[in-house]
């Protein structure tokens, strides 16, 4: 079985435009089976938190969306509605204007057939008309053999209890409905599902994990096989480090073996790729330019050879890690500038200035007994991503931790991207990122429970699990629908 991907923008059209920010949301499905259950149909949305119109609350800015749903049969002229909810969903209480993206997962019970999905999305504060969609579902048979769910990418995973409707086998998983990855993602968090594999002669069987590219070639670096206990239904999480693939169209594959390694089912996931930066720096034909050495003291190579980590790419992390370890001055110094020669050809003096100078600065601003600037993270964010546009500082709240929220407008294609940093040490200028909603960065969807965590019992603070059993006040129901 071949995952048919379903991913839907919706976007109220620019002839309703009211001067009003119009409604944005992703949409995805994914198809699995329960024993109690039967087949179901997952249902994904992913509002854009800048599209959703807020009003101030006591609590904070909060919006509130009508969503509708309907499942479909059609027989020649005439439809059933065979499943249908509807409810009012809020938002999560938005704390200093900051407006993140926010989720919702609807389980439908289903029986094998092709159906319509029909959507009716509203935003209550906004006058814009609302979205509608009918959109066709064939729902496969998994229960009777052995098969695959659909693959799930997670945005998150952490383990959760029963009572999130994102749980799913000890997990609660927030979906990831974009399937474009970046250079800043080096990872894809997949799971999925094997069903009745309990049939299946021996006790144990295996599944391999290919990358196709868009040629049909297998990618053998990326090849994998592991081993797993028959049952009725198998789980499984796993992480895909896609570090070192380059850029282009690829599918990524499983297939279950028996265990003479016969291809019983397959299961498979289309993705895009972008990541052009060569992550070798070949050190050996450099010759020393004594204009760009003299720059740098002996004393200070290695630090600035550090100071390069954020900037760098996981694999060139490990050279850079390799080069300092040799103790070999020089051979920091051809590293040094053989990075710069490649980051900014023609202009990799000026370049290597500039930034010689912005690690001077997060010095002496983020620097502390412990730490260099660019270890701590808000100086890795500053190197990484440039100044903010805007800082919203809180370091006198007697109930909160010291926080500071970094706002940039822009960070390369990406707009409104945001980074939490918290102080709960209260000591040493050590603060540490806590969120953001930047693509390869921490994401933690409690993070106002952990800045008011100060006055509250004891506990880790960095644990989702403590977030998502927070009370959100009346409508705890829907916001753990949402997120």
């Amino acid at each position: 079985m071949v995952q048919q991907a379903l991913l839907i923008f919706f976007l109220i059209t620019g002839m309703f435009a009211t001067g009003q920010q119009k409604l944005r949301v992703y949409l995805d499905t994914k198809q699995f089976f329960a024993p109690e259950v039967g087949n179901y149909l997952e249902v994904y949305l992913q509002f854009m938190g800048q599209s959703v119109q807020y009003l101030g609350l006591e609590n904070g800015l909060q919006g509130q969306i009508a969503v509708k749903m309907s499942i479909e049969a059609t027989n020649g002229d005439s439809t059933e509605t065979i499943a249908s909810d509807a409810y009012r969903l809020a938002t999560p209480f938005m704390k200093d204007s900051i407006v993140e993206d926010f989720y919702d997962v609807k389980r439908f019970p289903i029986r094998p057939g092709k159906y319509n999905l029909n959507i009716v999305l509203a935003d209550l504060n906004s006058t814009n008309p609302p979205i509608t969609s009918k959109i066709p579902i064939v729902i496969d048979q998994l229960g009777e053999s052995i098969s695959f769910s659909d693959i799930e990418i997670a945005e998150l995973a952490y383990k959760g209890d029963e009572s999130s409707p994102f749980y799913k086998s000890g997990l609660c998983i927030i979906p990831r409905l974009s399937t474009f990855y970046p250079a800043e993602l080096n990872t894809i968090p997949v799971y999925f599902e094997l069903y009745n594999t309990s049939s299946l002669p021996d006790s144990v069987f295996g599944v391999k994990q290919m990358i196709i590219n868009d040629k049909g070639a297998e990618l053998p670096d990326f090849t994998r096989f592991t081993r797993h206990d028959r049952s009725t239904v198998v789980p499984i999480m796993r992480k895909v480090d896609i570090t070192e693939l380059t850029t282009g169209k690829y599918t990524l594959s499983y297939t279950l073996l028996s265990r003479s390694m016969d291809e019983i089912a397959t299961q498979s996931y289309e993705f895009e790729r972008s990541n052009d930066i060569d992550l070798s720096t070949h050190t050996e034909n450099i010759i020393l330019d004594p204009y760009f050495q003299g720059s740098i003291s002996d004393d200070s190579v290695t630090h600035y050879l550090e100071s390069i980590i954020p900037i760098s790419k996981s694999g060139e992390v490990k050279n850079i890690l390799s080069t300092i370890r040799t103790k070999d001055l020089e051979k920091q110094r051809k590293h040094l500038q053989a990075f710069w020669a490649l980051t900014a050809p023609g202009n990799s003096y000026d370049t290597w200035i500039k930034y010689k100078q912005q690690v001077q600065l997060v010095e002496r601003l983020y620097g502390n007994n412990f730490q260099e600037g660019f270890e701590t993270d808000r100086g890795r964010v500053y190197l990484q991503y440039g100044a903010p546009t805007t800082i919203v500082q809180k370091e006198n709240s007697p109930n909160e931790y010291p926080y500071e929220i970094w706002q940039y407008n822009k960070i390369g294609a990406f707009s409104n991207k945001r980074f939490v940093f918290y102080n709960p040490d209260l000591v040493n200028n050590a603060y540490r990122l806590l969120h953001s909603d930047m693509l390869g960065e921490l994401k933690n969807p409690g993070w106002p429970q952990a800045l008011s965590k100060r006055n509250t019992s004891s506990g880790n603070v960095d644990d989702p699990n403590l977030f998502m059993q927070n009370s959100w006040g009346d409508n705890s129901n829907d916001l753990f629908r949402q997120y």
